[in-house]
């Protein structure tokens, strides 16, 4: 996507600290994204999102008045088409998983470079389902350690909550019905469990899924 292509794409900013407001608003306007808005607090994320209506979400997952992930759940509520990043300095697999299953399209630690930032920007316009983050797979394999499931089928456990088709999911992971439908079989032998239904249970009860 060039920097005039950015331009068509309007991005709000929802982080207590001006500072790194300013630091990001600089980076992606030099790539020539259009700010729609900024906010320093839940409340204020909430109302900009609802007057604004941004095509993307920067948002930081401590918050004055709040959780992050909030945003992140409710934005993905009213909307499969708006981008939502995370920009956290949480470094964990509990809070990466967490913004996966809230709905984020990336996940970038504020100790990345802006570039990277910048780059889930343009990722989370072009593809808001598909979630991306460094350490994905890695945190994906050590939660799924208990039960043997693999990175793949984790990923698509995190989707059932969601009520989707397994024709939805597989758009979402770029893979096809049939796929799907072979690695939810599997997942449910791993699991011990007969349907989607007993495997979410199960799943939430052992924290593989929140």
């Amino acid at each position: 996507m060039t920097v005039m292509d950015n331009a068509q794409i309007s991005v709000l900013l929802i982080d207590d600290h001006q500072v790194v407001r300013e630091g990001l608003k600089a980076a992606l306007i030099s790539e020539g994204f259009a700010i729609a808005g900024e906010a320093a607090t839940k409340a204020e994320g909430f109302a900009q999102i609802t007057h604004k209506n941004p095509h993307v979400i920067v948002v930081d997952l401590n918050l004055p008045d709040g959780d992050g992930l909030e945003i992140v759940s409710w934005g993905r509520s009213v909307s499969s088409a708006i981008g939502i990043v995370i920009v956290t300095l949480m470094d964990d697999d509990a809070h990466l998983l967490a913004a996966l299953q809230a709905g984020a399209s990336a996940y970038v630690n504020k100790s990345a470079p802006l570039t990277e930032v910048t780059s889930a920007v343009g990722h989370s316009y072009a593809a808001p389902l598909s979630f991306i983050a460094r350490g994905l797979r890695g945190a994906i394999s050590r939660r799924a350690d208990g039960f043997g499931l693999t990175p793949r089928e984790l990923e698509i456990l995190h989707q059932l909550p969601r009520g989707l088709t397994s024709s939805q999911i597989g758009k979402e992971l770029f893979i096809t019905e049939a796929t799907v439908k072979t690695h939810l079989a599997s997942m449910y032998r791993k699991l011990g469990v007969a349907n989607r239904m007993e495997a979410v249970v199960t799943a939430m009860q052992h924290r593989l899924i929140s």
